[in-house]
C-alpha cells in the first residue's frame, strides 16, 4: 500500500475516533444536565442576570462607587421589582380563582338555550329510534390520571422548596460574579486564551444577552400597549393591569398566545353577557402574536442573537423537552451560546452554519470523495499511408 494513501486513512480513521469521542462527551452533558437540572439552571440564570445588569454596575463604578456597594444596590434594587411583580400576579390570580364560580355560572346561563336546542335535538332523535329491549346500562368506571402539565413547568427546578432554594442562590451567585469579574476573565483567559480569543468571546455573549433582553422588552412593551388600548375601548375592568399580563404572556414560545387569551378572556366572560368582546379579544392577541412571531422578533430579536428560525425551533423544543416551561424561556439566548461557541473554534463550523441565517462557505471534509482524474486519451494510431501503383 503506498504511504500517501496509508497515511489518508489513518487521517480518516482519527477523524472518526474524534467526531465519536465527541458524540460521547455532548451524551455525558445532556445526560448531566438532565439529572443535575436544578444546579444548571441555577448556575445559567445567575450568569444571566449577572450579564444582564453588569453596564449598570459599571456605570455606578465610573462615578467612584465601590463595585461590591453598586453590586448590591442593583442586585437588591431587581429583587424588590421583582418582589412587587410577583406579589401583584399573585393576587390577581386570587382574585381570578375566587370568581371562578361566578365565571362558571355565567358561562352556563349564555350556554344554556344552545344546550335546550341541543337537548330537544337528543329527544327528537330518541323518540324516533323503536327499541323493544333496551340495553341495560352497565356502571362505568373512570380512572381519574393526575394531568402532567404541573410537572412539565416545575421540571428542572424540582419541588417548591426547590424554587426557593434557586431564587434564594441566584442573588448571591450574581453578587459574587460581579465583584469578582475581573477575575473571571483572568481564569478564562488562562483556560480558553490559547484556544479562542476571550475578549471577544465575552463581548458577543454580553451583546446577545442584552440584545435579546432588549428586543423582547420592547416588543413586550408594544404589545401590552395594543392590548391595553383594546381592553379600554372595549371597557373591560382592570384594563391595564390585565394588558400588561397579557402582553408579557404572549412573549412566551408555544404556551403563551393561549395564556394571553385566556387571561382577559375570563375577565370579558365575567363581565359581558355577549360573545363579541371575547371574539375581540381573542383576535387581537392572536394578531399580535403573528405580528410579533413573524415580523418583530425576527428583526428586533433574531437580528441581535444571530441563528435561523430553524434552528431557534428546534433549540425551542430541546431546551423546553430538558427543563420545561425554564428552558423554553432560555431557549432562544442558549442556542445562540452554543453558536457563539461554534463560531469562536474552527473545527465547529459545521454546527455554527448550522445555527446561523446564513452559512458560512466551510472547509472539505475529510469523509468527502475525492474527484477522481480524468482518465488520459490514449493517442491515436495513425495507419501508415499506403502507396498507390
Amino acid at each position: 500500500m503506498p504511504l500517501n494513501t496509508r497515511n489518508e486513512l489513518q487521517t480518516r480513521l482519527l477523524a472518526r475516533i474524534a467526531l465519536s469521542l465527541r458524540v460521547i462527551v455532548i451524551a455525558i452533558i445532556v445526560a448531566f444536565c438532565f439529572i443535575a437540572s436544578s444546579v444548571c439552571l441555577t448556575l445559567l440564570l445567575a450568569i444571566f442576570l449577572a450579564i444582564l445588569v453588569d453596564p449598570a454596575v459599571t456605570y455606578l463604578h465610573r462615578w467612584h462607587i465601590p463595585r461590591s456597594l453598586a453590586a448590591a444596590f442593583i442586585i437588591l434594587t431587581f429583587m424588590i421589582g421583582a418582589g412587587f411583580a410577583v406579589s401583584a400576579s399573585y393576587n390577581k390570580g386570587l382574585e381570578l380563582v375566587d370568581q371562578l364560580p361566578q365565571l362558571t355560572d355565567h358561562i352556563r346561563d349564555a350556554m344554556r338555550p344552545l344546550n335546550d336546542k341541543i337537548q330537544r335535538v337528543q329527544d327528537t332523535a330518541g323518540s324516533l329510534t323503536l327499541e323493544n329491549n333496551p340495553p341495560k346500562r352497565v356502571a362505568e368506571v373512570k380512572i381519574r390520571q393526575t394531568p402532567e402539565w404541573p410537572s412539565y413547568i416545575v421540571r428542572g427546578v424540582g419541588s417548591v422548596w426547590g424554587a426557593v432554594v434557586i431564587a434564594g442562590v441566584v442573588p448571591f451567585l450574581m453578587f459574587f460574579m460581579l465583584i469578582r469579574k475581573e477575575h473571571m476573565n483572568i481564569r478564562l483567559e488562562g483556560w480558553l486564551g490559547q484556544r479562542i480569543d476571550v475578549p471577544l468571546f465575552v463581548e458577543r455573549v454580553g451583546k446577545m444577552v442584552r440584545g435579546f433582553v432588549l428586543g423582547n422588552l420592547v416588543i413586550g412593551v408594544l404589545m401590552s400597549a395594543i392590548t391595553v388600548g383594546v381592553l379600554a375601548l372595549l371597557k373591560v375592568h382592570g384594563a391595564v393591569a390585565l394588558g400588561i399580563v397579557s402582553g408579557v404572556l404572549n412573549l412566551v414560545p408555544f404556551l403563551g398566545v393561549v395564556l394571553a387569551a385566556v387571561v382577559p378572556a375570563i375577565a370579558a366572560l365575567m363581565q359581558f353577557s355577549s360573545f363579541a368582546p371575547l371574539l375581540i379579544i381573542v383576535a387581537t392577541v392572536i394578531a399580535l402574536h403573528l405580528i410579533s412571531a413573524n415580523i418583530l422578533i425576527p428583526k428586533l430579536v433574531g437580528s441581535r442573537v444571530e441563528i435561523g428560525p430553524v434552528s431557534a425551533t428546534v433549540g425551542l423544543l430541546f431546551w423546553g423537552w430538558l427543563w420545561g416551561v425554564l428552558g423554553l424561556l432560555l431557549a432562544v439566548p442558549l442556542t445562540a451560546f452554543v453558536k457563539i461557541v461554534a463560531d469562536s473554534h474552527p473545527s465547529l463550523i459545521h454546527l455554527s452554519n448550522l445555527l446561523a441565517v446564513s452559512p458560512r462557505p466551510a472547509p472539505k471534509s475529510l469523509f468527502s470523495k475525492r474527484k477522481r482524474p480524468a482518465p488520459e486519451k490514449e493517442p491515436a494510431v495513425v495507419a501508415p499511408a499506403t502507396s498507390t501503383p
